[in-house]
């Protein structure tokens, strides 16, 4: 397995379990990551988010068995970790969640972002 593929196969797990988790058990999902519960109605959303967790996770396994990745959804995998990110440091930043809520995901965001930086050849940046 190749360094590629292997951040492409840690973000595919990370988007299925995310998927998986806001879909099945949105409400307890939520209180385990230090957030407050949503209100009931709100899952319908959440649901439909969960969808494009799911189908993000089942790109980045498409893309991992592949010799050459197509590069468009690589950068598209790195503009969601670098917004994710931003958006956890200003709600952070705001006081809104404390840092026992946006470290973890952070982290996972910057290491994501960087390494899919790092380990993609830059010609393909071009």
């Amino acid at each position: 397995m190749t360094r590629q593929s292997t951040i492409l196969w840690l973000i595919a797990i990370s988007q299925f379990a995310l998927g998986a988790l806001v879909i099945l058990i949105p409400q307890q999902f939520f209180l385990l990551i230090g957030l407050s519960a949503p209100p009931i109605d709100n899952n319908y959303m959440l649901g439909m988010l969960g969808a494009r967790f799911l189908a993000y996770g089942a790109g980045m396994a498409m893309l991992a068995r592949q010799p050459s990745p197509n590069i468009f959804w690589i950068r598209n995998m790195m503009f969601i970790q670098i917004v994710d990110f931003a958006v956890g440091g200003f709600y952070f930043a705001t006081g809104t969640i404390g840092f026992s809520v946006v470290a973890f995901p952070m982290f996972n965001a910057a290491l994501f972002a960087t390494l899919l930086w790092l380990w993609f050849p830059k010609q393909v940046y071009a």
